[in-house]
């Protein structure tokens, strides 16, 4: 619904029409939900570790060499400079962080028995934070954010891999390398180039924190990323934004306490860094295997891998230091095929055979690094290294597909498919960020979609319609009896089945709600997964507080939006047509970017938006309902609600031709998506 809002201003008793209609549009964007419940009180307690949890985190210490050193040593291997109690502040409000490693300094010797020690064990490694030197002339920056900066001597100066999520971590941690670095290289602390190795936000976002478009344009400083960077970069989280970012909530434990009953590592790195993000246009692209060129001076041969890790990525070897790096290709633990917050789903077998490529293709690298993690020495080890994350990729793709063409359904896969020894008990196979139940259901998904073939499956019922005739058969007061049951006996994925139908069915039964949070605080618990971990628990805390009136800010993507195609936006607005109201409408409306010197149609057929670019030398075959005509920046300051009042008021950079009604009309045909929305509470 777009709120109207009616104020008295200096210039007029009541907000001119032109000024109002503007006013609906800026909000398109920004929506507020207004959920409130009450609330169930918890304490420690109450969320203490389970016997079966414990015996079941007991297990897999006894599995695993947890008291291996190696990775320890390697991941100190060449530190220059660290920083106790690290906070990072936010360039918007400095009351609060988007960084912050004094939160985790609890996570210190053994695990307590409320996290599974395999996680425990690599949240300590990703604790380890710093400028190190990988070898003379490579640099990294670790733990300043998720992913790491990697820093490169040039001739004339620094080539860059990456720039972390946030315009505020990348400016720290660049000034940190600088201040340590500068005085080894005649005071050298420009940047002569820049590389993307992927188009996820946590390796460009913070670009602009380091250097401005102004310099990048005035020093003709090379920006080379994969082919379809841009188009990624900007598209990933546009369409399904919302949605997105709500599951991101989830997946890296945002609004989850940092202790040992919350949030200690997303496997990856600690988290994301929630600042402001950027992103600028790459000048060079990488679209073949191979690629060879030389960045100030320094050799470059690039191996260009879409479709792995994100739909557009490459690796890169450095001939002069035997130096892989190898991107988000390869990581210090199992990736996701498909992740929690929601994207495409990625190939395993293309995965897999980029990775024996790039083994082949560079076999005699004595230096392995990557955009996580720390880096790997020895020629031997780095082949037995990608050997066993190419045979992890390609063994669940495999046995996925075996099992499918059996009939297996990928519920059946899942639960049955198992790494065999020789990788499974390799630390950087683990399951601390992706899984094989899960990364099983993706390569079935990817074959198969999400119809397992059985027609109970075809045309289910809604999760709310269903969970209520369970309980009316059952009764919810025996099947709150049946999750105890099964919550004493330490089978929470059981008391979870149960007691989700209960909830959706009774969203106001606190002892069902209060139970099932338990439920998922023991299943958090036990999860070697981050991500997992961090869902359960943030399942719990919402059972418990209710589903939060804010999501992420969108302002803070604002940097991002500036490079967006225009065309991208227009799309977003599809999704938001309310279809029911607009079955028989068909205006059309023209929309003049006047800096841009570019104008789109937009109109509604068959309830459906649609939009072109039109030439502005040809006139328009048809007359159009009303035109409106504003400046690039003002369009994005109204989508991300920082366009206020006033400035849509007084602005001159907004005028309105033709009928202003029809205009009116067209604007509420859409609906603002809310920030937040029920996850494990059904929506009112």
């Amino acid at each position: 619904m777009v709120n109207i809002i009616f104020l008295k201003s200096t210039r007029s008793s009541i907000l001119r029409p032109s000024r109002l209609l503007l006013l609906c549009s800026s909000m398109l964007l920004v929506a507020c939900n207004d959920s409130s419940t009450t609330k169930i009180a918890v304490s420690d307690g109450e969320r203490a570790a389970t016997a079966s949890t414990i015996e079941a985190n007991r297990q897999i210490a006894n599995e695993l060499n947890i008291a291996d050193q190696q990775d320890f040593e390697d991941a100190r291997r060449g530190l220059i400079a660290s920083i106790d109690g690290m906070q990072i502040p936010s360039s918007s409000d400095a009351t609060k962080n988007v960084w912050d490693m004094a939160a985790y300094d609890f996570i210190k010797g053994d695990a307590p028995d409320t996290v599974n020690p395999s996680l425990w064990r690599q949240a300590k490694l990703n604790n380890i934070q710093g400028l190190f030197e990988v070898t003379p002339g490579i640099y990294q920056l670790r733990g300043f954010d998720l992913s790491n900066m990697t820093l490169i001597k040039g001739d004339s100066g620094w080539i860059v891999i990456d720039t972390m999520t946030s315009k505020e971590t990348a400016k720290y941690a660049f000034d940190f390398a600088m201040k340590h670095l500068a005085t080894r290289y005649s005071n050298m602390t420009n940047i002569s180039a820049i590389i993307f190795t992927h188009s996820h936000i946590d390796h460009f976002g913070g670009v602009l924190g380091i250097i401005s478009q102004e310099d990048i344009a005035k020093q003709n400083i090379p920006i080379i990323a994969p082919d379809g960077f841009m188009e990624e970069a900007t598209s990933e989280n546009i369409i399904a934004g919302t949605a997105m970012s709500r599951r991101a909530v989830y997946m890296y434990g945002k609004d989850l306490a940092r202790d040992e009953y919350g949030h200690v590592d997303t496997g990856l790195g600690k988290g994301p860094a929630f600042g402001q993000f950027s992103v600028i246009k790459p000048t060079q692209l990488v679209n073949a295997t191979p690629t060879n060129l030389k960045v100030d001076g320094v050799d470059f041969n690039f191996q260009y891998t879409p479709e792995s890790e994100a739909p557009a990525e490459l690796t890169f070897y450095l001939p002069k230091y035997k130096a892989f790096g190898g991107a988000e290709l390869v990581s210090r633990n199992m990736h996701n095929l498909y992740t929690l917050r929601g994207a495409k789903v990625r190939d395993a077998l293309k995965w897999s055979n980029y990775i024996e490529e790039a083994r082949n293709l560079f076999d005699d690298a004595d230096i392995y690094f990557a955009s996580h993690h720390w880096p790997m020495w020895g020629q031997e080890k780095i082949q037995t290294f990608l050997t066993q994350q190419r045979d992890t990729y390609k063994f669940i793709h495999d046995q996925t597909v075996r099992r499918m063409n059996k009939g297996m359904t990928p519920g059946e896969i899942a639960e049955d498919i198992k790494l065999p020894p020789s990788l499974a008990k390799v630390f950087s196979n683990r399951e601390y960020y992706g899984t094989v139940k899960h990364n099983a259901r993706a390569v079935y998904q990817n074959y198969l979609g999400w119809y397992d073939a059985n027609p109970a499956h075809l045309d289910p019922l809604p999760d709310s319609q269903r969970a209520s005739a369970y309980v009316a058969m059952i009764g919810s007061e025996k099947m709150l009896a049946q999750s105890q049951t099964a919550f004493d006996k330490g089978d929470y994925r059981w008391s979870a089945e149960l007691l989700n139908h209960l909830v959706f069915a009774e969203p106001n039964n606190m002892a069902a709600r209060k139970l099932l949070a338990s439920s998922y605080d023991q299943l958090g618990y036990q999860a070697e997964s981050g991500p997992w971990r961090d869902v359960y628990l943030t399942a719990a805390q919402e059972l418990r507080q209710g589903t939060p009136n804010k999501g992420i800010d969108m302002a803070s993507m604002k940097g991002v939006f500036e490079q967006t195609p225009v065309s991208n936006f227009f799309d977003t607005l599809a999704v938001r047509l309310k279809s029911e109201n607009a079955t028989d409408k068909d205006w059309r409306i023209k929309i003049n970017f006047t800096d841009l010197n570019e104008s789109y149609l937009l109109w509604v057929e068959n309830a459906v938006l649609h939009h072109r670019l039109l030439d502005n030398k040809v006139p328009l075959q048809h007359e159009v309902n009303a035109t409106l005509s504003l400046t690039h920046p003002l369009f994005i300051d109204m989508l991300i609600g920082e366009a206020g009042v006033k400035k849509i008021l007084f602005t001159d950079e907004l005028t309105i031709d033709g009928s202003k009604m029809d205009l009116m009309r067209f604007l509420s045909l859409f609906e603002k998506p809310p920030e937040s929305f029920g996850i494990v509470l059904p929506e009112d």
